[in-house]
């Protein structure tokens, strides 16, 4: 067994990131799109940064935010949009980007949510902001064939989190679920949602998987994630079905994320495994952005994109940041394996633009709303994970 060790950040100023994070925080390996490389600016913004975020309801409205991109692809895009899945982690802020973005391009639709909710809360706060929301359980095929049709769906249903010991569960939902979907939004744009787990462990040197790698799912998870993609590249080709695929990982925010998992295991004292030594993070409200965007990129057969932050993050680094920004020592187990989950995301830069928020501001915002007390949502990603099991 591999020793913990400490790392004493007491010597570093408090609120200054380490020297190797001045610019960018990253690995060895760091990539942005070429051109002015300049962000879009948010058109629904309070032009604070990130750190200033106090409450969850200005957290929720700060990933809500559309950009201008997506205001401009919402004046274009017609018809209603149906998010299948809205009550999940991303769902609710995501379809109020829709509806905010849509009001903005003064385009009168529906935004449509649909889920379990089995939080009441999420179901009247969607309603409170426009939404119109549907309980459905999309495992029963009658009940997701009664869904009114609409013009646009984003498909966001997955199993992963505890699924272990739950197999038949999350093939269901994964694979199943997919099948069921394209035949009833056979007439729909579809944008589905998939995880950069598909293409495997990527060798540090290559900068992360691009949309063309060969995929090599490690794990059952990943498996069914590969399934679902294959599922909607059937019926796209079959029934000609206009599809865009988002490889995502990983979405943060300052409840949830690696980011978020990081700093607490800093502020709580745990020890960090090394082994999986790099990540991607982007900030949750531009891969919302980026998604709905993708309406217009829909096609047959699909249309597939990475959403991923622009920078190969280091563990190491990010942990020791959070370590002085917390004031507190960080511990470390384990080295660096040659290889991670990465994906490029070089295509959706050059699409949309790069990230509103890059990997600094992001670990300055999550470190400030842990020493707020700042609710957590609980649900660790487990990015640490080399064997496909969560």
């Amino acid at each position: 067994m591999t020793r913990a060790r400490d790392e004493d950040n007491r010597g570093l100023v408090h609120g200054e990131l380490p020297k190797q994070a001045e610019g960018r925080l990253p690995g060895p390996h760091c990539h942005w799109p070429s051109g002015d490389g300049i962000a879009r600016e948010t058109s629904v913004s309070s032009g604070r940064g990130l750190a200033s975020i106090e409450t969850v309801e200005e957290l929720e409205e700060r990933l809500s935010a559309p950009t201008d991109f997506v205001i401009e692809a919402m004046s274009r895009v017609e018809g209603d949009i149906m998010v299948l899945g809205v009550g999940g982690k991303m769902g609710p802020t995501l379809a109020r980007m829709a509806r905010r973005a849509s009001d903005l391009a003064g385009r009168a639709r529906r935004i449509i949510g649909v889920s379990r909710f089995s939080s009441a809360r999420v179901r009247e706060s969607l309603e409170s902001h426009g939404i119109e929301t549907i309980a459905c359980d999309l495992l029963d095929s009658h009940s997701i064939a009664s869904l009114p049709k609409t013009e646009n769906v984003i498909f966001m249903p997955a199993m992963k989190f505890g699924s272990t010991g739950r197999e038949i569960d999350m093939w269901a939902t994964n694979c199943c679920l997919p099948t069921v979907a394209c035949q009833v939004f056979r007439d729909s744009r579809i944008v589905v949602f998939s995880t950069g787990n598909v293409y495997g462990l990527s060798p540090i040197s290559l900068s992360g998987s691009v949309e063309t790698a060969a995929l090599n799912p490690v794990g059952e998870y990943a498996m069914t994630c590969l399934g679902r993609e294959r599922v909607f590249q059937y019926h796209s080709q079959v029934l000609k079905i206009p599809v865009a695929i988002l490889r995502l990982n990983y979405s943060c925010e300052l409840r949830y994320g690696v980011f978020a998992d990081l700093a607490e295991k800093v502020w709580q004292g745990q020890v960090i495994d090394l082994t999986m030594g790099y990540f991607n993070a982007i900030w949750q409200g531009d891969a919302n952005a980026m998604a709905l965007a993708s309406l217009e990129k829909t096609a047959s057969p699909p249309f597939v994109m990475n959403i991923a932050g622009p920078e190969q993050l280091s563990v190491r680094q990010v942990s020791s940041a959070f370590g002085k920004l917390l004031g507190k020592v960080v511990r470390f187990s384990g080295e660096e394996a040659s290889d991670a989950i990465l994906s490029n995301g070089e295509l959706g830069y050059r699409l949309f633009g790069p990230p509103r928020h890059r990997a600094e501001e992001l670990i300055q915002a999550v470190a400030a709303w842990i020493q707020r007390d700042g609710v957590l949502l609980g649900k660790p990603t487990r990015f640490e994970s080399r064997d496909g099991k969560f």
